[in-house]
């Protein structure tokens, strides 16, 4: 329309049953333009809720040791660790130094680095070992085809709520729900 007084542009506005919204403030002139502003808000509101369902949530997950830590003990949380970095979630790895346990970090060097090659099929370092006051840290992230698998399985999962509508029961091989309560005995030593 080129330049057009204020008054001129609002009857424009009134007379197309449009809103005048001033799009570059700062131009001199001022920019402004004839929309219906509700429904633009409402365009973007779908625009951002569909950008926000795009995105990939990073999850990280933290594993504590000890230095000293038993090796039954270290097997669980090396399993918890491969868990996560299956499941596509980085995971934090603290080692806890106490008391003189602080004057060996590389104690805590040595576990971490165990994991790191237990794990190396996995995932990788994506932060090295490092000290941060009485703990040291080091974080593990899975690998690009862990990632990629992670989430075509839980895609593919079959959740209770999709089942056949007639209330059948599960297929081999599918588990039941959560709530199921199924016929499995508990054993009280008897």
């Amino acid at each position: 329309m080129g330049i057009v007084p204020l008054e001129r542009a609002l009857q424009l506005a009134a007379d197309v049953d449009l809103d005048l919204v001033e799009v570059a403030p700062m131009a001199r002139p001022p920019v402004c333009k004839l929309m219906d502003f509700g429904k633009f808000k409402y365009e973007s509101a779908l625009k951002a809720r569909e950008a926000r369902r795009n995105q990939q949530q990073t999850v990280i997950k933290e594993m504590k040791l000890r230095p000293k830590i038993d090796p039954h003990d270290y097997e669980t949380k090396k399993g918890h660790v491969v868990r996560f970095l299956k499941a596509g979630d980085k995971v934090k790895v603290t080692i806890m130094f106490r008391g003189r346990e602080q004057s060996r970090p590389e104690l805590g060097y040595r576990l971490l680095r165990r994991l790191e090659s237990e794990i190396s099929e996995l995932g990788y370092v994506e932060a090295a070992p490092k000290q941060d006051g009485r703990n040291m840290i080091m974080v593990l992230a899975p690998h690009r085809a862990t990632k990629a698998a992670a989430a075509a399985a839980t895609a593919s999962r079959v959740g209770p709520r999709e089942r056949a509508v007639d209330g059948s029961a599960p297929e081999a091989g599918e588990t039941a729900a959560a709530g199921d309560t199924g016929t499995t005995a508990e054993t009280s030593g008897q």
